[in-house]
C-alpha cells in the first residue's frame, strides 16, 4: 500500500499522533468532510499490517466502516446458570470488525489524497504553543495548527486509589476450528458467565463465523492480570465442560488488556492539542467499549472544527452516567463475586434495546430509574454510600 512519506520540519494543518483506531477513524472523518483539503500528517512506530486485534459493538445508525464489517449479527445471547435467552436486536445490529480489515480500509481512503502523509516513527514529545504544536518524532520536528493525541501507555495515567477505581477488563481468544458443527453462525453469545468466578467478574464471549469456526474469548473485569497458562486453562476448561468439545484446532490468539476507570481523562492537552482515544478517555469506564464512541467522538471534533474553528467544542458524558460508572467499578472492585447475579437480573429484566440505550449514555432519566429497579438494591445503595458519604472507594 503506498504511503507518502513526511518532510522534516513541515507544517501541517493537523498531525495525528497515533495511527490506531482513534487517529486513522479521525483521519478518515476528516477526509471524507469539507476539510478533505487540508494538509495531514499520521505518526506511528506500526506499519499496522497484522490482525492485531478485533472490535465489536452495536449500532443503530451507520458509521464509516460498515463496509468492512467481518460479521453482522441481528441477535445476541446470554448465558448465565439457571438463565439463557436469545434477544432480538433491531433496530440495532451486532457488529465485528477486523484490525487489518480497518487498518487496510483507512489507509486505502487515505492514500488517496496527496495533501495526506504517513510518517512510520515514534512520537518522542507532544509540545503545545500559542500558534502551532510541536512534534517529535524519528528525530524531526513537526509542527500543525492542531495536534491530536491518542498514544496511550497504562503508566501514563495513575489513578488515584483513594479517589478513583482502577479495573482492567483483560481477555484471551481463540479462534478455533471443529471438526463437528458447534456453533449458529447467526448467534453471537455476548456473555457466558458458566465458568468460575473465583470472586471476580469473569465469562466467556463468543463470536461465531459459521458452524465449525468462531472466536471464542475468556474476559476478566479485575484488578490482576493472569498467566498466559490460567487464560488457556479457562479456555480449555470451558470449551470442554460447557461446550462437550474434546477435538478442536487453535488457528488464531488474541490478547488484550482495557483501562477501566472513572479517573478523569484530559481531553484539551493545551491551546492546540486535543487528546483522543484511550487517552482521551473514550473508553467506556464501567464495560470497556470503545470503537463506536470513538467515531462519535471523532463526529463531533469535525463539527467543532467546521462550527467554531477549533476541535474543543466537545459534548461531556451527562454526570448521572459517570456516577452510574463509578457506582458498577466500586462493586466490581469490592464484591466482584456480585457480578454474575447483577448481570443476570440486567438482562433477565430487561430488553436488549433499553440496556444499549442505557450503556450508549442516550437514555433518559426515568428509564434509567426503571433500568435501576430492576438490580439488586442493596449492592448499589452500599456502593452509593460509600462512595457519596463516607468518600471511600
Amino acid at each position: 500500500m503506498q504511503t507518502q512519506s513526511a518532510h522534516p520540519t513541515s507544517h501541517y494543518n493537523f498531525i495525528l499522533a497515533g495511527g490506531g483506531a482513534a487517529g486513522l477513524s479521525l483521519a478518515v472523518q476528516l477526509a471524507s468532510s469539507p476539510l478533505k483539503d487540508r494538509s495531514i500528517l499520521i505518526i506511528d512506530r506500526d506499519r499496522k499490517q497484522a490482525n492485531d486485534r478485533t472490535w465489536c459493538f452495536w449500532a443503530r445508525t451507520p458509521t464509516l466502516f460498515d463496509s468492512i464489517a467481518y460479521r453482522v449479527w441481528e441477535r445476541v445471547e446470554f448465558v448465565a446458570p439457571g438463565f439463557q435467552r436469545v434477544y432480538d436486536l433491531p433496530p440495532y445490529h451486532y457488529q465485528m470488525i477486523r484490525g487489518i480489515d480497518f487498518y487496510n480500509y483507512a489507509r486505502q481512503v487515505l492514500s488517496q489524497f496527496s495533501n495526506i502523509h504517513f510518517l512510520q516513527a515514534g512520537v518522542e514529545s507532544v509540545e503545545d504553543g500559542p500558534d502551532a504544536a510541536r512534534v517529535t518524532a524519528g528525530g524531526e520536528v513537526y509542527t500543525a495548527d492542531w495536534v491530536f493525541n491518542s498514544l496511550y501507555l497504562a503508566g501514563q495515567v495513575r489513578p488515584n486509589p483513594a479517589r478513583h477505581h482502577s479495573l482492567l477488563q483483560h481477555f484471551r481468544g481463540w479462534e478455533i476450528e471443529t471438526e463437528q458443527d458447534a456453533f449458529d453462525p447467526k448467534l453471537p453469545r455476548m456473555f457466558d458467565f458458566r465458568t468460575p468466578q473465583h470472586g471476580e467478574m469473569r465469562f466467556v464471549y463468543i463470536l461465531p463465523f459459521n458452524p465449525r469456526r468462531a472466536l471464542v474469548e475468556f474476559t476478566l473485569f479485575s484488578a490482576n492480570l493472569l498467566t498466559d497458562a490460567e487464560y488457556d486453562q479457562a479456555l480449555r476448561d470451558y470449551l470442554q465442560s460447557v461446550l462437550g468439545l474434546q477435538s478442536y484446532r487453535v488457528l488464531e490468539v488474541e490478547n488484550g488488556v482495557i483501562p477501566m476507570t472513572d479517573q478523569p481523562f484530559a481531553r484539551r492537552a493545551g491551546q492546540r492539542v486535543l487528546n483522543i482515544g484511550t487517552r482521551g478517555g473514550r473508553v467506556k469506564p464501567s464495560s470497556g467499549y470503545a470503537f463506536l464512541r470513538i467515531q462519535r467522538d471523532s463526529a463531533a471534533i469535525l463539527q467543532s472544527l467546521l462550527a467554531h474553528g477549533h476541535p474543543f467544542h466537545l459534548p461531556e458524558s451527562p454526570a448521572r452516567y459517570r456516577l452510574y460508572d463509578s457506582i458498577l467499578l466500586q462493586i466490581l472492585y469490592r464484591h466482584g463475586e456480585l457480578s454474575q447475579r447483577i448481570f443476570t437480573a440486567l438482562f433477565r429484566r430487561n430488553s436488549i434495546q433499553r440496556i444499549f440505550r442505557f450503556l450508549d449514555e442516550e437514555a433518559p432519566l426515568p428509564e434509567n430509574a426503571l433500568l435501576m429497579a430492576t438490580l439488586p438494591t442493596w449492592p448499589f445503595v452500599r456502593a452509593l454510600l460509600k462512595l457519596k458519604l463516607l468518600h471511600r472507594i
